[in-house]
């Protein structure tokens, strides 16, 4: 019997699919900047790394620490990436959304 994939949130899917963009470049920095391009919201770092924890917890990403650099006072970034379960629960997000929406129209104000 196949393990059935818990449903993402939105929130779940906005980190994951940034972090799947960014492909090797996924960190803190660049995620939040990521997430505020396409959807015009900050994310404070805080909820930020909360949620990365949670996904991380879940194991739909995993974790992996940079090389030191200077500019960050020889601290490592740490850098995030799907793993197989997140791309997985990904896929089932995006069907469910194509299943839910199957035989809608186009949305119009006409009918509010």
């Amino acid at each position: 019997m196949e393990k059935r994939i818990k449903e993402l949130t939105l929130s779940e899917i906005i980190f994951l699919l940034a972090i799947w963009r960014l492909e090797d470049d996924a960190y803190g920095v660049t995620i939040r900047k990521q997430i505020a391009k396409v959807t015009r919201k900050t994310y404070t770092y805080g909820t930020l790394y909360s949620a990365l924890d949670q996904l991380f917890k879940k194991g739909y990403v995993i974790k992996s620490a940079g090389p030191p650099t200077p500019e960050r006072g020889g601290r490592s970034k740490i850098f995030y990436k799907l793993t197989q379960e997140g791309l997985k629960a990904l896929k089932a997000s995006r069907e469910l959304q194509k299943t839910i929406w199957r035989g809608i129209p186009e949305l119009t104000f006409d009918k509010v």
